[in-house]
């Protein structure tokens, strides 16, 4: 009798097994990857949530921040993006969740970074900090600080 093959990604993973992370920063970037452009400057661990709703959300598997960009433009609806709202649908991450991080745009007026809000909300736990679009030298260096100061 022989072993099945388990068909395996291009990330190493049987093909329907959970990611799982313990990165400290958890985020999600849309296909313009300005969040994902902000996060790679920062000198943290991370973990992405995938992009296609169709595949496995990150499983968590120890206290992080999440960082994400706000949808809808000035209308706010649909603000929280669909692979976010996966990702804390389940229970574990949303646990998991201390802290939230917003990117958006400043043109859409009060919907700036109304995702974060809207997280941080319903998941009781702080706004860290926000910035805009892909953000500057300044934000990854006041996001460095204060997630070194958050963490101790």
């Amino acid at each position: 009798m022989t072993t099945p093959t388990i068909s395996r990604s291009a990330r190493g993973r049987a093909v329907g097994e959970p990611l799982e992370t313990d990165a400290p920063l958890i985020y999600f970037s849309s296909a313009s990857d300005n969040t994902h452009r902000f996060v790679t400057k920062l000198p943290v661990r991370s973990a992405r949530i995938p992009l296609l709703t169709k595949d496995d959300t990150l499983h968590a598997l120890s206290p992080f921040v999440l960082v994400l960009p706000t949808y809808g433009g000035i209308s706010g609806q649909g603000a929280v993006p669909r692979q976010v709202i996966k990702f804390l649908n389940v229970e574990d991450n949303r646990l998991l969740l201390r802290g939230v991080i917003g990117a958006g745009n400043t043109n859409f007026g009060d919907t700036y970074c109304l995702a974060a809000d809207i997280v941080a909300a319903k998941c009781s736990v702080p706004v860290l900090y926000r910035f805009e679009l892909m953000g500057t030298s300044e934000d990854v260096d006041r996001v460095t600080q204060g997630l070194d100061e958050f963490w101790t």
